[in-house]
């Protein structure tokens, strides 16, 4: 089991992150939210998960310690897998995830692409009394399900200036990207970042 990593970041890409630890490469595998917050050259050190598969050795990265935790008991659902435990950290914060089920919020579930209503009642079943209450503190009157950035274009600005684009560059990607967003809060869900961030690195890749 390999806890977490530490090391300065040798690249990113916009699902992965490569920390050199002792002279090796380890790719990590990062949601959007917690590669933005990474920069080339600089200094890292992310909670990891190990998945282990017939075919392949995986290695997931978070934040913290919280996150990693969450993200291992989500698997502990039937029809939950690594990439989709991460998808939900990547809508929602783990107390935003805790709160969600211990009140039966299907929406906020729903909210994670993947997951359909029927898939949303299922897990609320089977994560109540596996996540446990939320820890942290929750200000009157905020939603359930809240969302890991109060803005989406914030959140897809830091991915993309971390992956090495300009500030100019970003603006234009987010600008062009606008529109998928908008039509996703439009229809009562929440913008789909990890979606948002490939829509935005095809259209920068058109531009060059």
């Amino acid at each position: 089991m390999i806890a977490f990593v530490t090391g300065p970041v040798a690249a990113l890409a916009p699902t992965t992150a490569v920390i050199e630890v002792g002279g090796i490469g380890m790719a990590v595998q990062c949601a959007p939210n917690t590669l933005a917050a990474l920069r080339v050259g600089q200094e890292a050190r992310l909670a990891t998960s190990l998945v282990v598969r017939e075919d392949s050795l995986t290695l997931y990265g978070f934040a913290d310690d919280d996150e990693r935790q969450v993200f291992e008991l989500l698997q502990t659902a039937s029809g939950v897998g690594p990439r989709l435990a991460q998808a939900m950290l990547a809508t929602h914060t783990p107390d935003a995830l805790r709160l969600a089920v211990a009140t039966g919020d299907e929406k906020a579930l729903t909210a994670v692409s993947g997951i359909g209503k029927k898939g949303a009642q299922k897990l609320l079943l089977e994560l109540k009394d596996r996540l446990g209450e939320p820890v942290g503190a929750h200000a009157p009157g905020q939603g359930i399900g809240t969302p890991v950035s109060a803005s989406w274009r914030d959140q897809l600005q830091a991915a993309l200036i971390g992956l090495g684009y300009a500030t100019r560059e970003a603006d234009e990607a987010v600008a062009a990207v606008a529109p998928q967003a908008e039509e996703a809060l439009a229809a009562g869900g929440r913008a789909p970042v990890p979606q948002l961030l490939r829509a935005a690195l095809q259209t920068l890749n058109r531009a060059r």
